[in-house]
């Protein structure tokens, strides 16, 4: 599945035009949790809009994800705006997480429940870990993404709190058009 996984990404990513650094609504909505600096993961990132913007903020971003493209095209946009970004091309359904500790972990727009365990064992003392992604709700106005990569109402939290992270801030609504889980947590061990 993991090379499918590549081989598609890779295909939505090829031909365009190269991401231009900046927040999505919902990555603004929570910035008040994300370290000023540090180390950050940003978690099947794509082409890195948000991790370039963010180590462009100062932070030290490391941008994973499966689509070795994307990939190569955030490091052509940070090498152009001198911004330092380290990529790592990590199918995060069979591969660790990249070495921590982390200051924060970011995940937006990707759906995968079992990962925030090793996210808790990858922050360092008091890091933060923020998740922000679709709802079923969504459906009421958009057919995409389908049912199946959409959480349940509550479930971010739920996850969260028996990854053993802390949670901060939990919403669960309409931000820019989409029914969003915005959940924010911290490792308690500080």
């Amino acid at each position: 599945m993991a090379d499918e996984d590549a081989t598609r990404w890779d295909a939505k990513y090829r031909g365009r035009a190269l991401p231009t650094p900046g927040p999505s609504v919902a990555l603004r909505s929570v910035m008040s949790w994300i370290p000023s600096q540090g180390r950050l993961l940003d978690l099947a990132g794509g082409d890195g809009a948000q991790a370039l913007w963010l180590a462009g903020r100062g932070l030290e971003v490391t941008l994973c994800d499966v689509s070795e493209v994307a990939l190569e095209r955030a490091s052509q946009v940070a090498a152009a705006t001198e911004v330092p970004l380290t990529t790592r091309c990590v199918d995060l359904e069979t591969a660790p997480l990249p070495k921590g500790p982390w200051s924060a972990v970011l995940c937006s727009n990707y759906l995968q429940p079992s990962l925030w365990s090793a996210v808790a064992d990858a922050l360092g003392p008091g890091g933060t870990a923020i998740w922000i992604h679709p709802t079923i709700t969504n459906l009421t106005r958009h057919e995409k993404p389908s049912r199946r990569f959409l959480l349940e109402l509550g479930q971010a939290r739920t996850v969260f709190e028996a990854a053993g992270l802390a949670v901060d801030f939990a919403s669960e609504d309409w931000v820019a058009g989409r029914h969003l889980s915005r959940v924010v947590g911290h490792e308690p061990h500080a």
